[in-house]
């Protein structure tokens, strides 16, 4: 017959409780706490510091093992998250607030009575187009693009197709040859509609949106649009940028931020323009050093990350740096004060704080923020 000890180590299923959905986890019941913490990150995206576990009223040590906690199979617990610790993008609720913009908008079109956008459109417009090279079809309820636009060919510069519920961009786009910015933001745009090596042919392109739509990879063509300053593809599923970024060498704003991306490329180095980059709420476990080549740097946004330590070349080599946001990492104030680098950083960022206070810029209500968590998250 089994001992208390044995049994102790059999495998126990528990039913976690986490907004309006239910989740089984199974581990052994010697197994601490923390581990079902790690468990339930992979489920929620809600980093370990940031879960609290509830179970008959009372918060679980981490350090307890479930047994010791008196944690059974099938036993149910809540898990509460604090704001702000969420692991990567939340799919959920970008669409729910997008649902709710839809849906906004789509009443305000309704009680002043505007028209959605019929199959012909009025040579009035097409010729404003042709005289302005501006193109704005944003929010007209159109699926596809309309031929009067390909038939423009050179003339476009700017096309704005953005939330709409345009699901492929066909080949026609190659026609657009002086096409500089671009914005295909809030359409539901898939990796199969989008012909990434027909975008990647329009060699004016300056400005490139993508964010808010279905993608899942960045293709290595996008190393093609060398003219490229501005590339926004956040809030989709992104889990790679390839290499291919760092022949961008005109980059200066990059924004791939509420993504699904692992592994930020060490070429980002190579884009010596590159002012603001933004990779918040990915699954980034290491910054490259490369990024220290950067003199024009001034802001690098790596909040709700799974970030353990940061490379202090950054802070030396990045002369313009002033602004570094590191919140829901692992990497805490404390431990970013002990980084060579952080003296020389650190009077950059004051003296542009100063500078705005001297302005009557409005700053945070919380006051001066000093780029990451204090030590308060790595226990509770």
């Amino acid at each position: 017959m089994e001992d208390g000890a044995s049994r102790e180590k059999k495998e126990i299923s528990v039913l976690v409780k986490s907004g309006a959905q239910t989740l089984t986890v199974s581990l052994p019941s010697d197994a601490p706490v923390k581990d079902l913490m790690a468990r339930l990150q992979q489920l929620t995206n809600i980093l370990p510091r940031g879960q609290k576990l509830i179970h008959k009223g009372k918060v679980l040590d981490p350090e307890m093992t479930l047994a010791g906690a008196k944690v059974t199979n099938g036993a149910k617990l809540m898990l509460m998250a604090s704001e702000g610790v969420h692991q990567g993008g939340s799919p959920s609720s970008t669409k729910s607030a997008k649902a709710v913009l839809q849906s906004k908008f789509k009443t305000v079109l309704e009680a002043l009575h505007v028209p959605k956008m019929g199959k012909h459109i009025e040579k009035g417009r097409i010729g404003n187009w042709q005289a302005t090279g501006i193109v704005s079809l944003r929010e007209s309820h159109i699926q596809t693009v309309p031929k009067e636009v390909w038939a423009l060919g050179p003339a476009v510069r700017i096309l704005d197709l953005s939330l709409n519920s345009i699901r492929a961009l066909p080949a026609e786009v190659v026609t657009l040859t002086n096409l500089q910015r671009l914005r295909l933001s809030n359409n539901g745009l898939t990796d199969s509609s989008l012909l990434w090596q027909n975008l990647c042919s329009l060699k004016a392109l300056t400005n490139l949106a993508l964010d808010h739509n279905k993608l899942t990879f960045v293709p290595s063509e996008i190393g093609q649009l060398t003219s490229l300053k501005h590339f926004t593809i956040s809030h989709n599923q992104i889990r790679n940028v390839p290499e291919e970024i760092g022949n961008c060498a005109q980059l200066e704003k990059l924004d791939v931020s509420h993504n699904q991306i692992k592994v930020m490329p060490a070429s980002l180095g190579h884009c010596a323009n590159l002012s603001e980059a933004d990779f918040s709420s990915n699954f980034l476990v290491e910054i490259p050093s490369t990024l220290s080549k950067l003199q024009y740097l001034k802001v690098l946004l790596l909040d709700n990350n799974a970030l353990t330590s940061f490379p202090g070349e950054i802070l030396s080599g990045c002369l313009e740096l002033t602004t570094l946001s590191l919140h829901g990492n692992q990497v805490t104030i404390e431990k970013l004060r002990e980084i060579e680098g952080w003296p020389e950083f650190d009077k950059r960022r004051k003296s542009k704080y100063n500078k705005q206070l001297d302005f009557n810029v409005i700053m945070s209500s919380s006051g001066f923020d000093e780029g990451a968590d204090a030590q308060k998250w790595s226990h509770w």
